[in-house]
């Protein structure tokens, strides 16, 4: 069984940048944290224009899928719908601890600022505010727009944490990978998931 602070939520939206999504849930998953995941319409677009990569329509296909591919043990990862109210996401009364929306859209971002609540993905970020649980937005549009930081401000200051996937390269990276793994590296400080994607600034003394 796993206990509730080992629960994460990610969703995946329709903005650019797949690749932080899907290494973001491969390492969530090797640090044996329980997933549920929100896939989008747009973010299968998405995957397959970036990636290559065509992620079943269907739950159980995409589950079932993405479970063997990434080594994930049974009931380790869960998919939902972006109508199935009936997912423990969409409740208060059984939160996850954190949840990512990685990449995220400015147009769920707004929906999330304003509370819109339309879709599964939107709901479980409600739920996250009104319950004062950790949630991050990794947007990835540029540049950005008066109304995108308006919104950011908005969600800023309900506690949700803004992280736009904005890599550094103090870390000399020698691949796409090094620069993905960069920003998933923030998000994993920040949800306290231990990982060794890159050097930590100083360590070399």
């Amino acid at each position: 069984m796993y206990a509730p602070m080992n629960t994460v939520t990610l969703a995946l939206s329709g903005a650019s940048g797949m690749a932080y999504g899907l290494r973001l849930l491969e390492c969530l998953l090797a640090a044996d944290l329980r997933v549920y995941l929100l896939v989008s319409q747009a973010a299968h677009l998405v995957a397959k224009q970036e990636l290559g990569i065509a992620l079943p329509a269907r739950v159980g296909d995409l589950e079932r899928q993405l479970s063997e591919s990434l080594n994930a043990r049974d009931g380790q990862l869960c998919v939902f719908g972006r109508e199935d109210w009936n997912a423990p996401v969409a409740s208060g009364s059984n939160p996850a601890d954190a949840m990512v929306v990685c990449p995220c859209s400015m147009g769920t971002l707004a929906a999330i600022a304003h509370g819109l609540s339309d879709n599964l993905i939107e709901r479980a970020a409600d739920v996250m505010l009104k319950e004062q649980k950790k949630l991050i937005l990794v947007p990835r549009e540029a540049p950005f727009s008066t109304l995108h930081l308006e919104n950011m401000l908005t969600l800023s200051r309900m506690n949700a944490v803004i992280l736009p996937a904005n890599p550094g390269f103090y870390h000399h990276p020698q691949s796409v990978e090094d620069i993905v793994d960069f920003i998933v590296a923030r998000i994993l400080d920040q949800l306290g998931v231990g990982h060794e994607l890159m050097a930590r600034w100083g360590s070399a003394r």
